[in-house]
C-alpha cells in the first residue's frame, strides 16, 4: 500500500539535467526533480498511506481479467480504447443494463491524484459546486482545459475527465514514460524497457501499477474489468502478464509508414524549446524510430510464447471503417458478450469514425526514413498485413475461443 518511487530513475534524470548545456533548461529541469517532484511525490506518499488506515476494504479488492489495449502509438489505441470505454460503467447509475457497467477506466485527473483519498475528495468538492455553487468552478476548469489542451486536441482528444494512459499514474513515482516528452534523452533515461528491468525492480513497480487498478476499482466498482491503454507498455508485456496472469490484450496494428513519422513528428514538436543542434535530435529521433520497430514486433512475440493469453489482434483499416465489427471481433475473441444495447452505440460510432479526418500531417523525410528500411526491418508483418497495397490480409480468423490464431490480422 506504499507509493512507489524509482531513485534509480530520479538519480538518472538529476545527472542527465545537470549536463543540459543550455542554462535555462538545465535550472528548469533541476527545479522540476529537486523541488517539485519531492514534494508532490511526498504528498502523493502521505495520502498513499493514508488509504489503508480510512478504507480498510481496499485491501480485498481484486484485479480480474484486466484489457489491456497495447501498440505502437497512432496506431488505433486510443479508438480501440475510446469505443471500448464506450461500454465503461464509470458514472452508470442503479439498473443500467449490466453490460454499460462492464469497465472501469482511469481518467487524466485520477491519475494526477491516485490515491483513493485524493479521488474521494475531488469527487466530493465537485459534487458539492454542482449541488450548492451552481458548477461554478466546474465551469472554470472547463475553459482551462480547453485553454490548455486546445493544440493538442487537434491529435488527441484530451482532457481532465478523459480515460488517458495508465502510464501517467506512475508519473510522480519518476516511472513514466511521460517523462520523455519533457525530457527526451533518449539512450540515457529508459522508461520503455521494464521487461528488461532487474527482476526485484521490475516487480515492485508492477505491484505498485496494480495497487494503483485496485484503488480504481474500490471507487468505480468491484465488479468492473480495469480497461487500459498505453502504446509504452508494449516494452512490458511479460511484466503485465506475470503481474496479471488472467489479462487480456487488444493489439491495434497500422501500417508503420504512417505510425513512426507521426511518432516522430509528435514528439519531435515539443523538443523545439530545448534549442538542440540537429545533430542532437536526430541521434534522439533515431534511437525513438529503432524502440518503434520494437514496439511493433515484441508484443507479438511475447503472445506467441504465451499462446494461452486471450488477445486480439485487430487491423487498423477495420477498426477506423467498421468499428462496430472491430469492437465485435475483439469482444468475440477476449471471450466477452455483446449486448444488443452496447451494439447499438457501436453503430452510432460508426458514422463518426468515417468522417473523421486528423489534424497531423508527416512524412518519412522529414526524419531522414526511408520506406525501405522500414518496409525491410518489419517485412514478416508488410507480408502478414498486406500493407504494400494498402488492403487488408486475407486470412481466416481464429476459433471464437476467447484469443486469436497466430494468423489472426483483423
Amino acid at each position: 500500500m506504499l507509493f512507489h518511487f524509482d531513485f534509480l530513475n530520479w538519480r538518472r534524470m538529476i545527472a542527465t539535467a545537470r549536463k543540459e548545456p543550455d542554462p535555462a533548461v538545465r535550472g528548469y529541469y533541476l527545479f522540476i526533480l529537486l523541488v517539485s517532484v519531492p514534494i508532490i511525490s511526498s504528498f502523493h506518499a502521505v495520502c498513499f498511506l493514508l488509504d489503508g488506515l480510512l478504507f480498510p476494504g481496499l485491501h480485498r479488492v481484486r484485479v480480474k481479467t484486466p484489457v489491456f489495449v497495447v501498440g505502437h502509438a497512432r496506431s488505433g489505441t486510443t479508438l480501440a480504447h475510446r469505443l471500448m470505454s464506450k461500454d465503461c460503467g464509470a458514472g452508470a447509475a442503479e439498473g443500467d443494463d449490466a453490460d454499460t457497467r462492464r469497465f472501469s477506466c482511469l481518467r487524466l485527473y485520477e491519475m494526477y491524484f491516485p490515491s483513493l483519498l485524493q479521488k474521494k475528495l475531488i469527487r466530493a468538492f465537485f459534487a458539492f459546486d454542482r449541488s450548492a455553487l451552481g458548477g461554478r468552478v466546474e465551469r472554470r476548469v472547463r475553459a482551462w482545459e480547453d485553454r490548455h489542451y486546445a493544440a493538442v486536441r487537434a491529435v488527441h482528444k484530451m482532457g481532465l475527465t478523459e480515460p488517458e494512459e495508465d502510464d501517467m499514474v506512475l508519473y510522480y513515482s519518476c516511472a513514466s514514460g511521460f517523462w520523455i516528452t519533457k525530457m527526451p534523452y533518449m539512450g540515457d533515461l529508459d522508461f520503455y524497457h521494464v521487461d528488461r528491468f532487474a527482476p526485484r525492480r521490475r516487480r515492485r513497480l508492477m505491484r505498485f501499477y496494480h495497487d494503483c487498478i485496485r484503488r480504481q476499482l474500490y471507487l468505480n466498482g468491484e465488479d468492473r474489468i480495469h480497461l487500459s491503454k498505453n502504446p509504452v507498455f508494449a516494452g512490458r508485456i511479460e511484466a503485465l502478464i506475470e503481474e496479471f496472469p488472467d489479462a487480456r490484450f487488444v493489439i491495434p496494428i497500422r501500417n508503420p509508414n504512417e505510425t513512426i513519422p507521426s511518432l516522430l513528428k509528435l514528439v519531435s514538436s515539443g523538443w523545439k524549446r530545448l534549442r538542440w543542434d540537429p545533430e542532437r535530435v536526430s541521434r534522439c529521433l533515431r534511437i525513438m524510430a529503432d524502440q518503434s520497430f520494437h514496439t511493433y514486433t515484441y508484443p507479438l512475440e511475447v503472445l506467441e510464447r504465451h499462446p494461452s493469453t486471450p488477445h486480439a489482434i485487430i487491423d487498423y483499416r477495420e477498426l477506423s471503417g467498421d468499428p462496430a465489427s472491430a469492437v465485435e471481433r475483439i469482444y468475440r475473441q477476449l471471450g466477452l458478450p455483446m449486448t444488443d444495447t452496447y451494439r447499438s452505440v457501436l453503430a452510432a460510432e460508426a458514422g463518426r469514425e468515417r468522417g473523421h479526418v486528423s489534424g497531423h500531417s508527416y512524412s518519412l523525410e522529414e526524419f531522414g526514413l526511408e520506406a525501405d528500411e522500414i518496409r525491410d526491418r518489419l517485412a514478416p508483418l508488410f507480408d502478414r498485413f498486406g500493407w504494400d497495397d494498402d488492403s487488408p490480409a486475407k486470412t481466416a480468423a481464429g476459433p471464437d475461443t476467447g484469443q486469436t490464431s497466430r494468423h489472426e490480422v483483423s
